[in-house]
């Protein structure tokens, strides 16, 4: 930052459209209440709470109301009444001179974080997350939109030419993937065949979580305006993030998760950043949403020394 304070806005999305466990959409409450705020002052930003962007209840909207071409995408009207209001935020946002900082609520925000980071300006992505979220309406086994969210961004499948969906300013040849071990089989077809870089939990057992991150960082930085880091609380060991929706044994610990997020801070390319998953019913004393705290001081420039 030059030596200039940063000043960070919280935007909340409380949504809880993509997945088959309910509670995500308190995530940002939880986040909140863990503390966030307080950890990025102490390291010197400053924060501004922007509140909540409006979420439609799930349980009072019809998950069929509206489609695209083919297949199924569940509460695809919210969803794209919520990304569509959150690319907004975070656009004014970033011309304000201010970093968004996204709270989920699911995965399917990021449709709305990205679209509105990428609107005036070319970025890349790094997606830490278990899974590759690269489905699309006809290859989801679920329709939950919080598995397509990359999809989407990136035109793939019925997401081709889907404005709202599309993120302009984001090539697939700037988007990595950090950490993946639960991929569904078409997905998998759909992620080697696309331009995007992805390295699996094996790649960060063979090779440390600093040349991964290293890796994806660059690939990200090529040719762009700045990164925006989708954080997903699943990413981890379920011993590390218990309230998560989707827990997949074999994650990233505790350490090398704030080491992942200390390079991002190093690299000094963050543009926007997001915070997504955090389940606070399935959580234990909100550990998973007070490490979602810390996670994102990490990236923002908090060191041991």
């Amino acid at each position: 930052m030059d030596g200039a304070t940063r000043t960070v806005q919280i935007i909340g999305a409380p949504t809880d459209y993509g997945a088959n466990r309910r509670g995500v959409d308190m995530g940002p409450s939880a986040i909140r209440y863990a503390g966030l705020a307080d950890q990025l002052r102490q390291i010197g930003i400053d924060v501004v709470d922007g509140g909540d962007i409006p979420a439609p209840r799930a349980e009072e909207r019809d998950p069929e109301a509206e489609t695209l071409a083919s297949g199924r995408a569940k509460f695809l009207r919210e969803t794209r009444q919520v990304a569509t209001r959150l690319a907004d935020r975070v656009a004014e946002t970033l011309a304000a001179g201010e970093t968004p900082l996204v709270l989920g609520g699911d995965h399917s925000v990021a449709i709305g974080s990205v679209t509105g980071s990428a609107r005036d300006a070319r970025v890349g992505a790094v997606w830490f997350d278990a899974h590759g979220d690269f489905n699309t309406p006809a290859t989801s086994p679920s329709g939950n939109v919080h598995g397509m969210p990359l999809a989407a961004l990136l035109g793939v499948g019925e997401f081709d030419g889907v404005e709202w969906a599309n993120a302009v300013g984001l090539d697939a040849e700037n988007v990595a993937l950090v950490g993946l071990r639960d991929v569904d089989a078409d997905e998998r077809r759909a992620i080697r065949d696309s331009p995007v870089t992805a390295f699996t939990m094996s790649d960060i057992d063979e090779r440390g979580i600093p040349a991964v991150v290293d890796d994806a960082l660059d690939v990200a930085t090529v040719g762009t305006d700045g990164v925006h880091v989708s954080l997903d609380l699943d990413w981890l060991d379920p011993r590390e993030a218990p309230g998560v929706g989707t827990p997949v044994r074999g994650g990233v610990t505790y350490r090398e998760a704030h080491a992942a997020l200390e390079a991002v801070a190093e690299c000094d390319c963050l543009r926007s950043l997001e915070l997504v998953e955090v389940n606070p019913i399935l959580d234990e004393h909100n550990e998973t949403a007070a490490l979602a705290t810390e996670l994102a001081a990490s990236a923002l420039g908090k060191q041991i020394l």
